[in-house]
């Protein structure tokens, strides 16, 4: 049973749990790798993983974002980290954040670079930012990219340098 405590994971898929087709060089989903990284990375918080979809963000529809809103009101917990692909999160976040989620810290966060690839992803970096933040951020909705987090509002994903940035 989940309780307050409880840090709400929710996969949405994205670049974050893309793998990589050798032979035909395509990025496809499969299944999200968030466990396995959680056990990696020796995590010992009290994790609800939850995948609500695998999907490209750009592929994302106003139902995806309703299924996101709707498990972020119905969850007990008020820590809620969201994976969700980069082109798309700052959308995400805005449909949260005009919605009824006033006493939630929401934190969402994705990858340039799939998991799949290894050590070449951002992938681990973004999550344990993004778990540190969402354990201590004040209630409100955050993007959380490259050891930074950013108002949801206040953010923008420069598509030239492939990095999130102020604005």
């Amino acid at each position: 049973m989940i309780n307050k405590k409880t840090i709400q994971v929710l996969v949405t898929g994205g670049t974050f749990d893309k793998e990589y087709n050798y032979i035909t060089g395509e990025l496809y989903f499969k299944e999200t790798h968030l466990n396995k990284m959680f056990d990696l990375g020796r995590c010992t918080l009290d994790l609800d993983v939850r995948t609500l979809m695998m999907k490209d963000s750009l592929d994302m529809t106003e139902s995806d974002k309703h299924l996101i809103h709707h498990n972020c009101k119905n969850t007990d917990s008020k820590r809620i980290l969201i994976t969700h692909g980069t082109d798309t999160i700052v959308n995400t976040a805005k449909y949260l954040a005009e919605s009824d989620l006033e006493d939630k810290t929401i934190v969402l966060t994705g990858a340039m670079i799939p998991i799949a690839f290894g050590t070449s992803s951002d992938g681990f970096f973004n999550l344990g930012s993004a778990l540190a933040f969402v354990q201590t951020l004040p209630i409100g909705i955050y993007i959380c990219m490259n050891g930074r987090y950013y108002n949801w509002d206040k953010v923008k994903k420069n598509r030239k340098t492939g990095y999130f940035e102020p604005i």
